[in-house]
Parts: structure tokens; sequence; C-alpha cells
């Protein structure tokens, strides 16, 4: 019976051990790539010397930006290699990647001592953690729906997106402790090194999770979307053009919402005139309640359908988008950024782990990998690696603390309208469940 693969003990929680793996290697991989956001002032100072703290400041987040511009090709070159070789693979050749450049990343000598070597050393650094990265996403999520049960898909798949969080409060809390204990000289000259070589000094134990991984792609699955024979993948591709086309506008806005609030550190600092702590608090204490909802949302899908749980979440983020900008550029208060940002976090986030499992079961195994990870990468590499640069300029050009807001609300709505117009893909509500008698119990 196919539903007794799934209901075996001795199986379920090995898979529970094995996404628990994939899921600490892929925050692992995470927080090396975002590190770098949290440090964007000071990479300035060591490697963009400039007439100007704004000139710095642009010169340092186009840096950040240039690892986004590989994350397509990496998605692309890696995510084929997980559809043919496996997820396994593709997932150690990703860390061994990223772990190799954020050492070098670490180690890079400031401008004062190198000269122009420095940005360009710090510039392919960036572009070789983009490569891997963009590479691990589709790997990493392909991996996660084919462990899980048909029912469960939501909530294993939000570990995807959990694990960014877990990356993010990793660095917030890095970043929170050498704000509150090195001076700001000691932070520009040698602190932020020290956020780096702590993720270089991870690299081991996430290879050593990944190396225990078994493989999932030729594991036999529930047929989620009608077969299409087609003779290459990019074919198949095109006969998913619509789930390729929302998916890119859903991850486009998502991917401005969530830069938005890693830009939270430079914002609070630059625009707001706070203490780099606040930005720091407010980063962290949201990732840190983003991770519960993001469970929720995921769970709540595999019992309700991803239709709903995606397009009412993200209509509560985009109404109070507004508000609580304005609560914060008015009162400037600690309490007023770290209360709002979470709150925004949280409606944010709620329905990651629902559209991610709902973009994965929309592509057939044999593109999964390279289909989800050049659909996300390419979200990225337009809006990812742009949205702090765009920001910054807006509030340069506008003399606004607000700009930001506007820019956010335009985005997450083009967003709102994408996800209406995408199909309900639960098995839940399809009634596609593998166990008969579980379909049978709930439609009781």
């Amino acid at each position: 019976m196919a539903g007794s693969v799934e209901t075996n003990p001795a199986r379920s929680a090995l898979k529970r051990r094995h996404v628990a793996a994939a899921t600490i290697g892929n925050a692992l991989e995470f927080y090396d790539f975002l590190t770098y956001a949290f440090f964007s002032i000071q990479i300035g100072h060591a490697f963009f010397p400039a007439t100007s703290a704004y000139s710095s400041l642009m010169l340092s987040l186009a840096t950040f930006g240039a690892g986004f511009v590989t994350r397509p090709i990496g998605a692309l070159v890696i995510g084929a290699y997980a559809d043919r070789a496996g997820r396994k693979p593709a997932m150690m050749l990703c860390f061994v990647m990223i772990g190799c450049s954020i050492v070098v990343m670490a180690l890079i000598p400031p401008y004062a001592k190198i000269g122009l070597a420095a940005p360009i050393l710090a510039v392919i650094a960036r572009m070789v953690q983009g490569f891997s990265l963009g590479g691990e996403i589709g790997s990493n999520t392909a991996y996660l729906m084919e462990a899980a049960p048909a029912d469960k898909r939501g909530l294993i798949v939000a570990w995807q997106g959990v694990s960014q969080q877990i990356a993010l409060v990793g660095g917030g809390l890095v970043g929170t402790l050498l704000t509150l204990t090195l001076p700001a000289s000691a932070l520009d000259a040698y602190g932020w090194r020290i956020a780096f070589l702590l993720g270089a000094v991870a690299v081991p134990f996430g290879l050593w999770l990944r190396s225990n991984l078994p493989e999932t792609l030729h594991e036999p699955e529930e047929n989620l979307i009608a077969p299409v024979a087609q003779p290459s993948r990019l074919a198949q591709a095109g006969a998913h053009w619509r789930v390729i086309v929302l998916g890119l506008a859903i991850l486009a806005s998502g991917t401005i919402g969530s830069y938005s609030f890693i830009y939270l550190v430079t914002y609070a600092q630059d625009t707001l005139h706070m203490p780099a702590s606040a930005g720091f608090q407010a980063e962290t204490v949201g990732n840190l309640a983003s991770i519960p909802a993001m469970l929720l949302g995921g769970w709540l899908s595999d019992r309700h359908g991803r239709w709903p749980i995606n397009v009412w979440a993200n209509l509560t983020f985009l109404v109070m988008i507004y508000p609580v900008f304005i609560w914060v550029v008015d009162t400037r208060s600690t309490f007023a950024l770290i209360t709002g940002m979470t709150a925004l976090s949280i409606a944010a986030n709620f329905f990651a782990g629902s559209f991610y499992a709902g973009l994965a079961e929309s592509l057939p195994k044999t593109i999964r990998g390279s289909g989800f990870g050049t659909i996300y990468s390419v979200s990225i590499a337009a809006f990812g690696g742009t949205t702090q640069l765009v920001m910054t300029w807006l509030i340069h050009a506008t003399h606004s603390a607000m700009a930001p807001a506007w820019y956010l609300i335009g985005a997450i709505g083009i967003g709102q309208v994408a996800l209406m117009l995408m199909r309900e893909s639960a098995p839940v509500r399809l009634g596609r469940l593998l166990s008969p008698s579980k379909a049978a119990s709930r439609a009781a």
C-alpha cells in the first residue's frame, strides 16, 4: 500500500532527523551569505573609502548586490546537477563553495593595505557565495519536498524559510553582541570579521551533517501534477510557464519584503539616527517571531490549502505597512522599531512555508531543483540585491524616512495580485493524499 511507507514509524523518525540536518545546513549557508548585510557600513569603510559616507555605503551595498548576480547561474548549473545526479551531492558542493568564500571574505586585507585588490577580491568572494546559494535553494527545497509525507509538505517545506530566519537570528545575535561589546572603532577595524569567521568555523559541522543525508531524487512520490511528456528540461519549463511567471512575481514581491527587514540595521543607523544595537535588536526579535509564524502557516496550509493562507496573510502584511512605518518614523524609539517591525515580519513570513510548498508541488520532479532555484534566484537577483540600494537612493532623493514604506507597498501589492492568480496545489484540497484512510477521515 502506497501510504504504508509514510506511516512506518522508523522511516518517519529517520526522515525527521534528515530534515533537521538539511535545515541546519541551509541555515549555515544563509548565515554566511547574509552576514554581509548586517555590517555593510563597516565593510564599506574597510574596502570602499570614499569622499562621503553615502558613497561608501552605496559601494558596499553594490558589492552585496554582486552576490545576487550569480545566483541564477548557480541555480541553473547546480540545480540541473541536482535534478540529474541527486540532491545530496549538489548540497555538498554548495556548502564547500560557500565555506571557502566566507573564509576569503573574512581575511581580505583592507583597502588601506592592498588598494584596489581589496574591493576586487570582495566582489569575487560575493559572486562565489551567490553562485553557491543559487544552487542550494532549489536542491534543498526539492529535498525537503521529497522527504515529506503528502499531508505534511507545507510544514516540512516551511523549514526552508525557517532555516533562513535561523540564519538571520544568528547573524543578528552576533551583530548585537559585537555592537554592545566593541567600540565603534574596533567594530570598523576587525569586529565585522569575527562574524564571518564564526560562520567559517561552522562549515565542518555542516559538511558532517550533510554527509549523512540519504538521497531523495529517485524516491517514488505521489503525482502532484499531470505529467507532461517533453524531450528536454527547457520544454518542460515551457509547459509550466504560468507557474513560473506567477512564481517570479510573488517571489520578487516577497524578496523586497524580506530584504527590507535585512535593511533595518542600516536604516536605523543611517536614516533614523538610532544606535546600531536598536536595529540589531529589531532584526533579531522580528526573525525569532517569524519562525513559529512560518511553521504555523505551513501547517495550516496542509489542512486548509495553500491559496487562502497565501492570499489572506499577504493582504494583512500589505495593510499594516503604512501605519507601522508612520509610528516608527514619528517616534524613532527603540520600542516602536522593535514592536512595529516584529509585527510586520510575522505577517510577511506567515505565508512563506505555504507558498514554498505550493510552488514546489506545482513543478515536476525532473525540473524541481533547477526550476524552483531559478525562479527564486532570478527574483532575488533582480530585487534582493537592489532593494537596499533603491531604498537608500529613495531616502537620499526624497529626504523622507517614509520612502521605504511606499516602495514596499507597491511591491507587496503586485505580489498580492499574483498570489490571487496562483492555483491551489495542496493535496488536502485536491483529494490526493497518499493514504486513503487519512483522506476518508478528513472528508468525514
